[in-house]
């Protein structure tokens, strides 16, 4: 699925908020993620993900846990922090917030 470049600001903006959103539903390993990002049109690559998700490690919002894997070596699992559930849940309250601006100005008057 080809994204449109003029949207590419909007898709890096939103990508921090769904990996939280994803993250908050249960532990979750990078190969994970990106099988469904990749699903939607936030598909990226790990090249992306791995510089986020230390970004959001650094500012506290989430932590990982090693687990032994059957297939090869032990993977690193991501879990939400306290402060990252509380993030979580100020942005989907300021998303709900956009999506009735956007339909409210869409309207006519």
């Amino acid at each position: 699925m080809a994204i449109d470049e003029k949207f590419t600001s909007i898709r890096k903006g939103l990508l921090g908020f769904l990996v939280l959103r994803i993250i908050a539903a249960d532990k979750v390993y990078v190969a994970d993620m990106l099988e469904r990002l990749g699903k939607t049109p936030f598909a990226t690559q790990e090249g992306t993900l791995y510089p986020l998700l230390s970004k959001l490690r650094r500012e506290e919002l989430l932590d990982y846990e090693w687990q032994e894997s059957e297939a090869g070596p032990p993977r690193k699992y991501y879990k939400l922090t306290a402060k990252g559930r509380s993030q979580l849940a100020e942005l989907n309250r300021y998303w709900k917030q956009i999506n009735i601006a956007v339909e409210e100005l869409g309207q006519s008057a």
